[in-house]
Formats: C-alpha cells, structure tokens, sequence
C-alpha cells in the first residue's frame, strides 16, 4: 500500500458542528449498538447452549449473529469516540483495517443471508431431503464458504483501494471508512480499476438477490398450499420481513458504491451508509430470532437454569453457616 507514506491519518466525517448534536448522535448510536450487542448475544448464548437449536437453521443464525456483532463493532465504536471527544482523525493502518473488516464481515454476511434462503426453501418445499441436502458437513461447508469468500472479496478491495494514489486530501465524508468516499480523494482516473472491481461485486450481490427472491417465491407458493392460516401467517411472518432487510441492504449498498457524482451528498451519504452498515445488523435479530419460540423458550430455560443454580447454591452457603 504505497500511500502510506504520503498520508499518515484520514479525517472523519464529523456528525454536527454543535456539542449538543454530537451528543444526540452518540447517545442515539450508543443506544442501537447497545441493543444489537444484547440482542446478537443472546441469540449466540441461546444457540450455543441448548442443544435442541443444533440444527442447520440456527447453525446459520448463529453465524448471522457474529457477523452482526463484527460488523456493527467495525465502524459504531469509534463514530461514538468521535462524536464523544470532538475528534475526527483515524490512522491510514486504522482505516485500511476499518476497510477490511467491515467489507469482509458485511459480504459474508450477505452470503449467508444467501445460504439462508436455500436453507428455508430446502425446508418447505423439500422436507424429505432436508436431511439430506443439509447434513452438518454441508452446513459447516456452506457457512465456510460465506466467510472464506467474504475474506476474499475484502482482500481484493482493500488492495485495491489502498493501491490507488490520492491527492484530493484526506478527508473521508463519512463516519467510517468507506470505500467510495476514500475513491474520491484519489487522482485523476486511478480509481477506475476499482470501480471495474465494484461493478463486477455489484453484478455478483445482485445475483445472490435474484437467487433470494426466487427461493422464497418457490416458499411463498409451497405455503399457499397450507390448509392453516396459522401456519401461513408464520411462514410469510418470517419471510418477508427477510426480504425487506435484504432488498433494504442490496439497495443502499448499490446505490452507496455506484451512484453518479452529482446525486452525492454528505447527509444523503450519511442516511444511505446508516441504513446498510447499521440497520441490518440491529434488525436481523427481531426478525430472525426474537419472534421465535424456541429462541424465547432456550432464553427462558438459560434464565430459569442460572437462577436454580443461584438459589441451590446461596441455600447451600447458609446450611454451611
């Protein structure tokens, strides 16, 4: 990476120019990334503990719910530092890291978002093969395969980007950093490459969409068959609220990476970014996970569980005194 010797530091985008904004910006950030570290954590703490949820579908929702945490943990944390100490700077070695975690951990999550959608299909509308197509070692091998791709993919674009000469400056208008903005501050034509490879990965999220929606058609057309009302309120409860998460992610992060010039601006940029790095990592439980019952009985049990413990063992203490 040949610019860190011309640029030792990137300015961050600062949220207000008033104390009291900055503020309301870290209290309101403070609040969504303290709500999905409670909510991601209990979804793990809930899989990993009851093994009645040792099934492909929550092995998948657990993998969700790290990648959630990482992803929000990459940029949530030092936005709020910012807007808390009125500072703005972040190392060039920081941003690049920023860069690579968050492009790694956001398109892993995205394939396995993926890799979800043929779990369900696999699930209604071939149930005799469920166990078949779904066994653990293809589990294990899909959910590798999102990660190991999603690795991949951010070591292509931080190369890249970081490979580019930049001479507009070095200040990024966002709160992280974020790869179209870093490609403003480049030279003259020198970040074309990379937009050659964020077409190609835009070609590619849009094929994993295309793949999602036609799952879940083939879901919405197995469920219309059920006789029970119940049973397809359930189903189209789960799903489409899905959807909505998904197209709401594969929009803005299109429209984030190849918006034209003249539509860019630092609050718009700033809504576009919150609603694909934010959102889907606060939301993805609600919809996944704490609507289910069985998520909500293992939380009930861990709680229930750890309270009999307490109590045997402080009855314990006082028959010992």
């Amino acid at each position: 990476m040949s610019n860190g010797s011309s640029i030792a530091e990137f300015l961050l985008l600062a949220f207000a120019d008033t104390r009291e904004l900055q503020l309301l910006h870290f209290w309101l950030f403070l609040g969504i990334y303290l709500a999905a570290l409670l909510a991601n954590g209990l979804i793990i703490t809930a899989v990993a503990c009851d093994h009645h949820l040792h099934t492909p579908m929550y092995f998948f929702l657990l993998n969700l719910s790290l990648l959630d945490l990482g992803s929000i943990s990459t940029t949530v944390p030092k936005a709020m530092a910012n807007s808390l100490w009125d500072t703005r700077p972040i190392s060039y070695p920081g941003c690049a890291a920023q860069v690579f975690l968050f492009v790694f951990l956001i398109s892993a999550e995205y394939f396995l978002l993926t890799v979800m959608a043929y779990d369900r299909y696999v699930a209604i509308c071939k149930p005799l093969h469920y166990g078949t197509l779904l066994g653990s070692r293809a589990c294990v091998h899909m959910a590798a395969a999102a990660w190991g791709s999603g690795f991949l993919y951010a070591v292509l674009h931080t190369a890249n980007t970081f490979s580019v000469p930049l001479c507009q400056g070095n200040a990024v208008d966002q709160f992280f950093c974020e790869i179209p903005q870093i490609l403003k501050l480049s030279c003259s034509d020198a970040y074309l490459r990379e937009v050659g490879v964020l077409v190609v990965a835009v070609c590619l999220a849009v094929g994993c969409f295309v793949f999602i929606v036609l799952s879940y058609g083939q879901i919405f057309r197995a469920v219309l068959r059920i006789p029970s009302e119940q049973g397809q309120h359930k189903a189209f409860s789960t799903c489409l609220p899905h959807l909505a998460v998904v197209s709401l992610f594969i929009t803005a992060a299109t429209f984030a990476y190849l918006k034209p010039p003249s539509m860019s601006s630092p609050s718009l940029d700033l809504l576009v970014a919150v609603l694909y790095s934010v959102v889907p990592p606060a939301l993805n439980p609600l919809i996944y996970s704490m609507r289910n019952h069985e998520i909500k009985d293992a939380l009930r049990k861990l709680i229930t569980g750890r309270k009999l413990i307490a109590i045997f063992s402080s009855s314990k203490k006082i028959k010992k005194l």
